[in-house]
């Protein structure tokens, strides 16, 4: 018989490019560690209820492109027509970074819950929208004033890492954009000098196939040294005009 819902709750600071992979190897050991030891016949693969959630503080779901949505409740279906195939294993990720209500907007107990998980550090107290008992023994127990040294400490230190990463990633995103810009910028500077160059070495070959001005007058012509005007000509005597 099913020993009832099982449930895995991680919160997520920084994003992972295998984040859907872990989750669903978490959920597959969940599933496996259900087998007892001995009389697997009578146990009859009775599997519970598997959830997983995973809540994303400061970045998006994995390939979510352009999407907004704060809430991806995920199970096991058809492909073709889209029904559930099975409804006991499911995954929800909710990405904090979307949802952007205000009080005045929560309308229901779920829309408060990611509220506060939100906005926690930055509350003093509970406004009437909050004022559910759930709620306000949630904001004891996660009262900053109320925690002791250590307690504060720990919390101090976890909010300094999470800001030293996200000043960190940010910096390195700065200075990625910043290299693509430099990169680019040179690769016109130089395209635009080899067009210079390749335009000036075709008006010196007319010049010279002309056979009407010295070296040194091509030279004062194209604005180019005698020396570019010589490898032009020698170009053309290994080369041909063309």
């Amino acid at each position: 018989m099913p020993y009832g819902e099982r449930f895995i709750i991680e919160v997520q600071r920084t994003a992972q490019d295998n984040l859907k992979k872990r989750m669903l190897y978490y959920s597959s050991k969940l599933i496996a560690d259900q087998a007892p030891k001995g009389n697997r016949r009578a146990w009859n693969y009775g599997i519970s209820e598997v959830y997983i959630i995973v809540l994303m503080d400061g970045f998006a779901m994995p390939d979510a492109g352009d999407e907004k949505y704060f809430l991806h409740d995920i199970c096991l279906c058809y492909r073709d027509h889209g029904k559930i195939f099975y409804d006991e294993l499911g995954f929800i990720y909710v990405e904090l970074v979307n949802f952007v209500k205000a009080e005045a907007e929560l309308v229901n107990d779920l829309d408060r819950w990611l509220y506060v998980l939100k906005n926690m550090s930055s509350l003093n107290g509970l406004s009437t929208y909050l004022r559910k008992p759930i709620f306000e023994k949630l904001f004891q127990l996660a009262e900053y004033s109320k925690l002791k040294p250590e307690e504060r400490e720990m919390y101090n230190v976890s909010l300094r890492n999470k800001w030293d990463a996200e000043s960190i990633r940010s910096s390195q995103e700065e200075q990625l954009k910043r290299a693509r810009e430099k990169a680019m910028a040179e690769g016109k500077a130089e395209g635009e000098v080899i067009g210079k160059a390749e335009g000036k070495a075709e008006i010196i070959k007319n010049l010279l196939s002309s056979n009407k001005c010295s070296i040194s007058e091509i030279a004062e012509l194209a604005n180019v040294t005698v020396e570019f005007v010589n490898e032009v000509q020698a170009e053309i005597a290994k080369y041909g005009h063309g």
